[in-house]
């Protein structure tokens, strides 16, 4: 059977390296929280004096739930694309490996007090990692849960950063090419067509305003490197 979209675990773990961390909680209660998603698609959290976890002594740790969403930006609105809540345990980051983590969140969002957490200011910001127990994962069409292995197994596809970049692109400057490749696959109008999703299975388009549908289209094989991905979308939107 051909396949039309990654497995389940590719996606969340894709939809991961896209997320921020929303709210942790701890002891029943929720709080905010700021960070990222390393690259082995761990929390990282940038714990703040007067924060929960920030007492926590080194080389222990906390069951905490973490929640993670990410967003689309089309037209100058975000709208949400999926929300994960992390269950693990968190633990303050070692030293030796503060700058790394530091790094990670600062690919996500820019933050002063990073400095601070690298070089270890006595009573300033800490930096945590959460190592994962499950995931539950809710991304508007599907719900469900991984366990760790399934979750920290999967790879968050191939080329992620180059297709989000295509995908900018497309929606930028290509809509109305785009609309049209989509009147022509379904026989109909698509009104506010936008690129939602791209990966090397195929291409997932937004439609709509008020009641906005998601349409998967498949490529006719998987795409192998990033030309194979570059060709595939351009003879999507020759098909008009």
């Amino acid at each position: 059977m051909h396949v039309t979209v990654p497995p389940i675990s590719e996606r969340i773990r894709s939809l991961a390296a896209a997320c921020e961390p929303t709210h942790v909680s701890l002891d029943g209660s929720a709080h905010a929280a700021r960070g990222a998603v390393d690259g082995d698609g761990r929390p990282i959290l940038l714990v703040k004096p007067g924060d929960p976890l920030h007492g926590l002594p080194a080389g222990t740790d906390a069951v905490v739930t973490v929640d993670l969403a990410a967003g689309r930006m089309l037209g100058g609105v975000e709208h949400p694309r999926g929300l994960l809540k992390v269950h693990g345990w968190a633990q303050a980051v070692p030293p030796e490996q503060a700058r790394e983590a530091a790094v990670a969140v600062a690919g996500r969002r820019a933050d002063e007090a990073l400095f601070a957490a690298v070089e270890g200011t006595p009573g300033g910001p800490r930096l945590f990692r959460v190592d994962v127990g499950y995931v539950i994962y809710l991304t508007g069409q599907e719900s469900g849960m991984l366990d760790a292995e399934d979750y920290l197994g999967a790879d968050p596809g191939p080329f992620p950063e180059a297709a989000e970049r295509m995908l900018d692109h497309v929606n930028a400057a290509h809509r109305d090419g785009l609309r049209r490749a989509v009147e022509s696959l379904t026989g109909g109008p698509a009104p506010e067509v936008w690129l939602w999703e791209l990966d090397r299975y195929g291409a997932t388009v937004r439609s709509g305003i008020a009641d906005p549908v998601l349409l998967r289209i498949p490529w006719p094989s998987p795409a192998g490197d990033l030309e194979a991905l570059e060709r595939a979308l351009s003879c999507l939107m020759c098909r008009h």
